[in-house]
This record gives C-alpha cells, sequence and structure tokens, in this order.
C-alpha cells in the first residue's frame, strides 16, 4: 500500500501541476525490469544446480558401473610382475600435465563451480562500471541543476532531471515534485526515494552473497564425494592388494574441489562487503547533495528576487 499511495502521489502532483503522465506500458516495464533481473538470476542458479546433480549422477553412475565390470577381472591382472605393471603407469603419470589432472580430477563439480566463477567474475566486472561517483551523480547534470539554481531557474533544474536516471536526478526531481507540500514533506518523500535507490543496489549485489555461501556448499559435496570412492576403494580391496594410487586419487580429488569452493567464496564474501560499502557511500553523497540542492531552491523562494516576493515554486509542465 505504500508503494501504491506514493505512486497516486507523485501522479497526483503531475497531474495538478500540468505534467505529463508515463504510459501504462513504460511503468509495467520499469517495474519488470528488477523483476525480469531477480528472475533470471534465480533461474540461473537453479538450472546449474540442476546440470550439477545429473552430471554428479552420471559420474557416479559410469564408475560404479566400471568398477563393478573391473572387479573380477583384478586377480587375473595381478599375474605379472609387479615391475612391468608399474613402468607404463609411471609413463602415464609422467605424460599427464599438472592442467590436465586438475581438469580430470574436478569432474562435472569443478565444471559447476568453473561456470559459477566466470558468472561471478561478469558480475564483478558490471558492477565495477556501474557503481562510480559519475554514474550515480553525473558531474554535468550536477552543474545544470547548480547553473539553473543561480539563475532561478525551476523549469530548467527539474528538466535536466528529468533527462536523467541517476540516483542525483531522481532524488532531485523527487524532491522539487514534493517541494510545494513544504521542506518537510519533500524531504520525507526524498528518504523514501532513497531508500528504494537503496534496495535496488543492494540487489545488485546479493548474488555475490550468495556465490560467497554456495561455494564452500559445492567443495563440500565434492569432499563428500571424494571420501565416498576412498572408503569404497578400500571396501572393495577385500582380499586383495590395496591399490594406494586409487585411494589416493579420491582424496586428492575431496581436497582439490574443497579448495576450488573456497577459491570462489572468499573473493565473493570479500568483494561484497566492498561493493555493499562503495553503494552506502555514493548514496548517501548523492542523498545529501540533492539535499542541499532542494533546501537551496527553499530558501530561494522566501527571498525576495529583485524588490519583488518570489512565489513558492512548483513543479513545472513538461
Amino acid at each position: 500500500m505504500g508503494v501504491s499511495l506514493d505512486l497516486l502521489q507523485s501522479v497526483e502532483h503531475r497531474v495538478s501541476l500540468g505534467g505529463d503522465i508515463p504510459s501504462l506500458s513504460k511503468f509495467v516495464a520499469f517495474l519488470a525490469k528488477p523483476v525480469g533481473l531477480m528472475m533470471t538470476q534465480r533461474w540461473f542458479l537453479w538450472s546449474c544446480l540442476a546440470i550439477l546433480g545429473l552430471a554428479v549422477a552420471c559420474d557416479w553412475g559410469s564408475q560404479t558401473v566400471m568398477a563393478q565390470e573391473a572387479a573380477p577381472a583384478a586377480p587375473a591382472a595381478a599375474a605379472p610382475a609387479p615391475a612391468a605393471a608399474a613402468a607404463p603407469a609411471t609413463e602415464g603419470h609422467a605424460k599427464e600435465s599438472q592442467l590436465m589432472w586438475i581438469i580430470k580430477t574436478s569432474g562435472p563439480i569443478g565444471g559447476f563451480l568453473l561456470i559459477l566463477s566466470i558468472y561471478f567474475i561478469a558480475t564483478c566486472g558490471r558492477l565495477f562500471t556501474e557503481l562510480k561517483k559519475d554514474k550515480v551523480s553525473p558531474p554535468s547534470v550536477v552543474e545544470q541543476c547548480n547553473s539553473s539554481l543561480e539563475k532561478r531557474d525551476l523549469k530548467g533544474m527539474y528538466a535536466s532531471a528529468k533527462g536523467n536516471e541517476s540516483e542525483y536526478a531522481r532524488l532531485v526531481r523527487t524532491g522539487i515534485a514534493e517541494l510545494p507540500a513544504g521542506l518537510p514533506e519533500a524531504r520525507s518523500a526524498m528518504e523514501r526515494t532513497f531508500e528504494v535507490i537503496h534496495s535496488e543496489g543492494e540487489r545488485k549485489i546479493s548474488m555475490l552473497a550468495v556465490l560467497g555461501t554456495l561455494g564452500p556448499m559445492i567443495g563440500l559435496l565434492g569432499t563428500l564425494k571424494g571420501m565416498i570412492g576412498a572408503f569404497g576403494e578400500i571396501a572393495q580391496s577385500d582380499g586383495t592388494v590395496l591399490k594406494a594410487s586409487a585411494v589416493a586419487g579420491e582424496i586428492s580429488e575431496a581436497l582439490l574441489l574443497t579448495f576450488e569452493g573456497v577459491l570462489l567464496s572468499v573473493p565473493a564474501i570479500f568483494l561484497h562487503a566492498v561493493f555493499r560499502n562503495k553503494i552506502t557511500k555514493l548514496n548517501d553523497e548523492a542523498f545529501t547533495e540533492a539535499e542541499e540542492l532542494v533546501s537551496k531552491v527553499a530558501s530561494m523562494a522566501k527571498r525576495p528576487s529583485g524588490g519583488s516576493t518570489a512565489n513558492p515554486p512548483s513543479t513545472p509542465s513538461a
């Protein structure tokens, strides 16, 4: 209801002051943009989790089938001399590079973590581009508003703020629209707009917090898978020689996936805190500048200009 009342008040001010009302399609598109972004991110995560589950199930099933097929042939394969069997294995390990070993050991869980890492890097790049002083409070808009204030041109100031969708312009536009009702009402409206802007900024960085929490959980899944495989190798070696390389391979898989999950989580948590502080700082600066401008407009309306008393400011018509 709070949002509906604000919208009705905003529309009422524009109608009473002769302004234009945005079309219904533009209004619906404006509301659908953040919702669509959230749904896109949510469906992205659910799709990745579904792919991860299928990949783990297929990989685990294939390993189980291969282990069952190789079990009867184990006694026959143990007949050759140990020295002759060790030579090909040593050659195979020497030929395999470290990168190929990491890719092979990571498996589908590591691939899923790679997808999340790419998404994390893309999100951070976008945030580094958007969270700038020039984007939140464009110098051109600030200069135009200050210039209009010096000229006592309220219409030009409102037009400058209306033609820009930055946080500063939105705050100035809201304050000027509510100024005819008094400076306290204008400040209250600006505070409500500030809360909306801050919530939008929090939504932009919410996925970083999700990645920071999800990374160790996926790494723990890899840990459990590797430890189950290691103990499975020990359990299946009853009556035969235990292959230390097989057990070590499963344990290394568990440790590698844990490392990859933590490697994704640590920078995600750190950058989430960095971006949150940056959003708070930029929004606070924009609110302070916009509030000072609106206060100057209100005080300017009370002072006489050229021997005549200035009328209270009103929102200009489009």
